[in-house]
């Protein structure tokens, strides 16, 4: 025995050494000889010491697409394989947790969240109150939406995104989705949020709003079990239904709208009502604007031809989908479930198992996803147990139901800081996230803020 751990000890493997990052790249790449007894502390040296480093880069090593997680002579046992192989490793930089940065303020829950990229960044929150409003990084607010009276929602609203620099639509529980015009001021300091169009046709409350710039369409998730798809312009869309456009009678028995601003009101393009439940997330497939992926509390995830406004597949899951979120460059769609678990699913007709892969962590419903935008293998979620994590698919490992992931990071509430932790899934609820390359990791909840954590890709 003592002879067998003492081989284990001084055997070596060969290993290639290879990365994507451009500033790590080493001069020679030939295979090298290294002690099969090296993790990753040790290997992180040896890469340093290759790239003869000023200062010491922390590392990360991933072998077949996975994150190395034992010293090689484990991962080559597991694997069933010969320390004749010669292994590729990747090495990559370490990423650090995001830290917290600051908190925006509101006067009631936050349900949304969005950024508008440029020079100087916005944000765009979405409140139970029924206001939007536009801050800038300073925790300024810009503009905030008219109310009911002026063209703004007449209840709480659910959801809202950038459609461009100069437009924004949003969704409500009273059943509508609205476009906004936006004007900033030359100052820079102030703007304008004025209501362009209200959208009617949903019987329900719109959960999820989604836009895609390009080809000017809009997805729309509702509780009323179908998928909505609507023009950003007027000059497109049909008319309202009339049966769903509200009214109230005058003295003398007309009908005037309820709203004292006139309003154009039009009505979808198409409604999509193949599901048999609510339905939490409707999105644009990221590289074909013509084709959309929902979600729904019937536990499936389907897939749409939005020329024809028809289902072309549905991939059944074993409990309610709360949230939706496409990773195209893995040909995935990540769904995360009442169940405290994430999904993800090959869409694609063709795939052999409908989930590739299961994220676990969280202690209560997951009920919203973003991705990375500077790592195709990335995203960050955020849960009714009141935190956000952040997933690696690629930190995975073998379990029963098949490759399980568990999160790098978990982010907390800072509300809560300095108070007693809550009970196990029962946290200050997280209502969405958001992940923007400049402004970092931002989330919504129940403590009535936006609140922003940033890191970068080294520790």
């Amino acid at each position: 025995m003592a002879a067998t751990s003492a081989d284990s000890q001084n055997s070596q493997v060969r290993v290639r050494l290879t990365t994507r990052d451009a500033d790590l790249v080493l001069e020679d790449n030939a295979p090298i000889l290294i002690p099969t007894s090296f993790r990753r502390y040790a290997l992180s040296t040896l890469v340093n010491s290759l790239l003869k480093s000023e200062k010491s880069v922390p590392l990360e090593f991933l072998i077949n697409g996975k994150y190395l997680r034992t010293t090689i002579d484990e991962y080559l046992t597991e694997n069933g394989l010969s320390p004749e192989t010669t292994l590729t490793v990747e090495y990559a930089r370490a990423r650090i947790p995001p830290q917290y940065v600051t908190s925006f303020e509101h006067d009631d829950w936050v349900s949304d969240v969005d950024v508008l990229s440029g020079q100087s960044p916005r944000i765009l929150s979405a409140s139970y109150d029924g206001l939007l409003r536009v801050w800038n990084t300073s925790a300024q607010v810009l503009v905030t939406s008219p109310g009911r009276a002026h063209g703004g929602h007449g209840s709480f609203i659910k959801s809202a995104k950038f459609v461009s620099p100069d437009q924004i639509v949003s969704g409500s529980f009273d059943r509508t989705l609205r476009l906004w015009r936006y004007t900033e001021d030359q100052d820079g300091f102030s703007a304008s949020l004025t209501p362009q169009l209200e959208l009617y046709g949903h019987k329900s409350s719109v959960d999820s709003v989604c836009p895609h710039s390009g080809s000017g369409r809009i997805l729309s998730a509702s509780s009323d079990h179908s998928v909505g798809l609507w023009s950003t312009r007027k000059s497109d869309a049909p008319a309202a239904p009339e049966a769903l456009v509200p009214r109230a009678r005058t003295k003398d028995g007309k009908r005037r709208k309820l709203s004292e601003t006139t309003l154009s009101q039009r009505g979808p393009l198409a409604l999509m009502q193949q599901h048999t439940g609510p339905v939490s997330g409707a999105i644009f497939d990221s590289n074909d604007a013509t084709v959309g992926y929902s979600s729904s509390w019937d536990q499936t995830v389907r897939t749409w031809d939005l020329v024809t406004a028809s289902l072309v597949d549905t991939r059944p899951i074993s409990s309610a989908l709360l949230s939706i979120e496409h990773m195209p460059s893995l040909h995935l769609i990540a769904a995360g479930s009442i169940s405290r678990v994430i999904k993800l699913i090959d869409p694609r007709v063709s795939a052999a198992t409908v989930a590739a892969m299961t994220l676990k962590g969280h202690k209560n419903s997951v009920v919203s996803l973003a991705r990375d935008p500077t790592n195709e293998y990335t995203l960050v979620s955020g849960s009714h147990d009141g935190t956000c994590r952040v997933w690696d698919v690629r930190s995975t490992q073998q379990e029963k139901e098949g490759a399980v992931g568990q999160s790098l990071y978990t982010l907390p509430r800072a509300s809560l800081e300095g108070k007693p932790s809550p009970a196990v899934g029962d946290g200050v609820k997280v209502f969405a996230v958001c992940w923007h390359k400049e402004v970092g990791i931002l989330s919504t909840g129940e403590d009535k803020v936006v609140q922003i954590n940033r890191g970068n890709d080294q520790t």
